[in-house]
């Protein structure tokens, strides 16, 4: 296949799979991805999923990737707290919750994480806008810092959690603290309910 012809066909898709190729064309000769990713024409992804090079230069779209290569997923944990101003260290990794296996990629995108919660704690984001009409899956602050704390049990001492050094102008005037209690009674969670009211005392809420 021409890829003139192909890109015309899947470029608005930006990042696709394999299977969205064939669901097009039934007898697409996969061998034309390995060729079209040594031009430089395309980037693999992972396994079966791949995104054409121009939108590298793109703003967010390799935070846009995360949700789409694997799913269903949504950025959290220390990316989205950094996203916010909540922590005060750059985040290399896009760090993501899902419902299927822990598991890591890295691309010419980024590195990306994916941590695993039980199917009823994948709750809590928003669909984000980006640009070209695309949005994103992206944790609200309440549930990142909850799903931090699930999945990081370590933190459970006041020393441990004023090691995060949670941005204090951000926790008391931003945080929506009923929100948060909410959703911590959602885990059903003895422990992470003490981390939770542990860490609203070390800042007064």
């Amino acid at each position: 296949m021409n890829f003139l012809a192909f890109k015309e066909r899947m470029f608005e898709l930006a990042c696709f799979s394999i299977y969205q190729v064939l669901a097009w064309q039934p007898d697409f000769d996969r061998n034309n991805l390995t060729r079209w990713v040594k031009k430089g024409y395309l980037v693999k992804l992972r396994q079966g999923y791949y995104a054409f090079s121009e939108y590298k230069s793109k703003p967010d779209f390799a935070m846009y990737i995360a949700n789409r290569i694997y799913k269903p997923s949504y950025i959290s944990l220390h990316t989205a707290l950094s996203f916010y101003g909540m922590i005060p260290e750059a985040v290399v990794q896009i760090t993501s919750v899902t419902s299927l296996k822990t598991i890591s990629f890295a691309n010419d995108f980024g590195e990306y994480s994916y941590s695993t919660v039980k199917e009823n704690l994948m709750f809590g984001y928003d669909l984000k806008p980006m640009s070209e009409g695309r949005s994103l899956q992206f944790a609200r602050p309440e549930k990142a810092l909850l799903d931090l704390l699930y999945l990081y049990p370590f933190y459970n001492s006041l020393q441990e959690l004023e090691e995060l050094r949670l941005d204090e102008g951000y926790m008391n005037d931003d945080l929506d603290v009923a929100l948060f209690l909410d959703y911590t009674s959602r885990f059903k969670n003895t422990a992470l309910e003490k981390r939770a009211t542990l860490l609203l005392n070390i800042y007064g809420l």
